[in-house]
């Protein structure tokens, strides 16, 4: 039997969106507040969401378990598999002394802890989000900043704020692809329109990132490095997004970074060099400041080989990421388990989509596609590489899952309660509380893409929640369905550092275990004030001269 969702349960959408609200605080509070463990507060989060599901949205009881069945499915792969695997091949190169010699190879390009983070978790994690996504540049930036010495917190959320302009793109186009594939949106222009609103972000977001670690002075004193980054970044991302589609965006810009910096960095260093490793204001909150040492020089050989690793890595997930490769590995073996008494039971109404329409429950097996399986390919080979016997592997492996068994199991729970919301309509009615703001519907559009990302932890899964949405509420204001369209992707990308997945993920990188409420109290002000400046901005191009001149009908 089909069951149709309700938006407003409650015949009042102010109390139904109060209850809807549940979950989602239910968990944030026990992360937040009552410093619950992680798992501990995924798990209340998710038994809030079944009742809610249950008891005032009427969705079957049997429905809602298979729908967090399904999302504890998806939590495990690709999300997890990408986790476990990266911890891994961190693994190997720590115990063979590899990582220590790569962090003496950083610090030979520079001392200054600044320039360090701008190189590796903006430029670097830049590479990372577009050739793979999902979880992936968090775990290695946050594992080769804890490597370096930085503390537990400053690795951790500065990760996950560094990781913001690029996720609209990530995953060579993703997240812009699947928003114009299932919603029938114009696929290069969504993607031309994103691309005249993140490069300003991009060239913003290297000051924030440097501000939120050492303070305006700080950032002062190496400004010029900044807006070599970001513009570096956002000219490329611009030109790429508008000319040629929104899949290499990420990978070229990133590129482009990465050399402009390195070269500026060789003719010019701040006048004093910054070698604090923590958070300015939190030096007790995770480690204090590292004293200044001397860099260790090392022979040649030995630099090459210990980035090796993390160079095989780079191309074993670039070459994963590419969509030929994908479908060549779905073709051999990607076989689709339809959830049964899920599939095609449930359908979406109106004014959420233009007809009712029946939602897939179909899970995708993808373990040949998936990013996690390239990065345990490339830890295996770096293993082998860096002379580990099997035996040797083997062991580490084990040792590895073990180090991030609750941190697997609570980024199984978070997808799970993720999933249920999506199926049971429970976040549709937080997003149907936005539309409903009229003339500010720019602004809170994209606020509407904040919660979709901070709900889900996917730019992705955002734009298929609401991007139609946000299309239908565009037409009925008399705005560019485009314009929204973007919107709800380019404000996704600032809700990327509090979703519960990719916290998860920086406080395993760098071994943090239980602090993730830390991660959530430090990073949630820098989501939502950097979300309602592009919501501002997004305003601006709706409605004001000249902004509104880069929109595209």
């Amino acid at each position: 039997m089909v069951w149709q969702q309700t938006y407003d349960p409650l015949g009042s959408m102010l109390l139904s969106t109060l209850v809807a609200a549940i979950p989602v605080a239910v968990m944030l509070i026990g992360l937040g507040f009552l410093h619950l463990k992680a798992h501990i507060a995924a798990a209340a989060g998710l038994a809030s969401a079944l009742l809610i599901a249950i008891f005032a949205y009427g969705m079957p009881a049997e429905m809602a378990g298979k729908a967090a069945f399904m999302g504890g499915l998806t939590g495990l792969l690709p999300i997890g598999w990408i986790v476990l695997n990266i911890i891994f091949l961190h693994q190997l190169t720590e115990q063979n002394g590899s990582f220590k010699i790569l962090q003496d190879s950083i610090a030979g390009i520079t001392e200054d802890r600044r320039l360090q983070l701008l190189l590796i978790a903006f430029a670097f994690g830049a590479f990372f989000e577009g050739a793979a996504g999902f979880g992936t540049p968090v775990a290695v930036t946050a594992a080769i900043l804890i490597g370096l010495g930085f503390s537990p917190l400053a690795a951790s959320g500065l990760s996950l704020i560094a990781n913001t302009a690029p996720v609209a793109y990530g995953a060579l186009g993703t997240p812009i692809i699947t928003l114009a594939k299932v919603h029938g949106y114009d696929v290069m222009a969504v993607s031309a329109m994103v691309g005249r609103q993140l490069p300003f972000f991009s060239v913003l977001v290297p000051f924030w990132l440097i501000w939120a670690f050492a303070g305006r002075k700080g950032m002062l004193q190496i400004w010029p490095a900044i807006l070599v980054a970001g513009v570096t970044f956002a000219i490329p991302q611009f030109i790429v997004s508008n000319f040629f589609g929104p899949e290499l965006v990420d990978v070229i810009a990133a590129m482009c970074a990465m050399i402009c910096l390195v070269l500026f960095m060789k003719v010019w260093q701040p006048a004093e060099i910054w070698r604090s490793t923590s958070l300015r204001g939190h030096e007790e909150d995770g480690g204090k400041a590292a004293p200044a040492t001397a860099i260790a020089r090392h022979p040649t050989g030995d630099v090459v080989r210990a980035w090796m690793p993390w160079f095989i890595l780079t191309v074993f997930v670039f070459i994963w990421g590419l969509p030929a490769v994908k479908a060549y590995f779905n073709g051999i073996y990607a076989p689709k388990f339809p959830i049964e008494g899920l599939h095609k039971l449930i359908e979406k109404v109106p004014p959420v989509v233009a007809t009712p329409t029946k939602e897939s429950a179909e899970y995708v097996f993808g373990l040949l596609s998936a990013t996690g399986t390239g990065i345990f390919v490339a830890a295996i080979v770096g293993g082998l590489a860096m002379k580990y016997n099997p035996l040797a592997l083997l062991r580490t492996y084990g040792k590895t899952i073990w180090l991030v068994r609750y941190s697997l199991i609570t980024i199984v729970l978070m997808l799970a309660l993720g999933t249920l919301t999506r199926y049971s309509g429970l976040d549709t009615t937080l997003g149907l509380a936005f539309a409903s703001t009229g003339v500010l519907y720019p602004f809170f559009g994209t606020l509407m893409g904040w919660l979709g990302v901070a709900l889900t932890g996917s730019d992705t899964a955002s734009n298929v929640l609401f991007g139609g949405m946000q299309k239908v509420a565009a037409e009925q204001l008399g705005l560019s369905p485009n314009l929204m369209g973007a919107a709800n992707s380019s404000g996704g990308v600032m809700g990327k550092m509090v979703d519960a997945q990719s916290i998860v993920v920086a406080s395993t990188a760098t071994r943090w275990f239980n602090h993730e409420g830390d991660i959530l109290r430090y990073v949630f002000f820098h989501s939502i004030a950097l979300a309602c400046l592009v919501g501002i901005f997004v305003t601006l191009q709706a409605y004001v001269w000249p902004f509104s001149a880069m929109v595209i009908k």
